[in-house]
């Protein structure tokens, strides 16, 4: 497994209402993606970014960090059960990429596949402004 990115997923209550914090005062400019749900905002160099999330949808729970590893989603998912870990989310193709959760140490970790630009969340937020745009 290669891991290509690891981004820290933070809860909030409205994407919309705490876009201006990260992006006005933090300066992470580039909105990489909002779907409604979920949305990444980056500084414009890329050294910096972050995911604002409400609520995974997909999942029972939400994760803390989002692991990117590329087209190895499925030896990752494997990995983590040859070690034991905890799988919270079974490795699931979702309309937006590949995605699994496991909870080591009781931290939940989201490891997925490249993301899709679309997402079931969209379909719940219909008046935010939304882009799609893919990295």
């Amino acid at each position: 497994m290669r891991v290509t990115r690891i981004i820290a997923n933070l809860r909030v209550d409205d994407i919309h209402a705490a876009r201006a914090f990260y992006t006005d005062y933090l300066g992470l400019e580039v909105e990489g993606f909002n779907m409604g749900c979920v949305a990444r905002y980056q500084s414009p160099d890329g050294g910096a970014e972050v995911q604002l999330v409400t609520r995974d949808a997909t999942s029972p729970e939400d994760s803390a960090i989002s692991v990117a590893v590329g087209d190895d989603v499925d030896e990752a998912y494997a990995e983590a059960q040859r070690r034991g870990y905890e799988i919270v989310h079974p490795l699931t193709e979702e309309p937006w990429g590949a995605k699994g959760v496991g909870q080591p140490e009781r931290q939940l970790i989201g490891v997925s596949s490249k993301p899709r630009p679309q997402h079931p969340c969209q379909q719940h937020v219909a008046d935010e402004p939304k882009n799609t745009a893919d990295e």
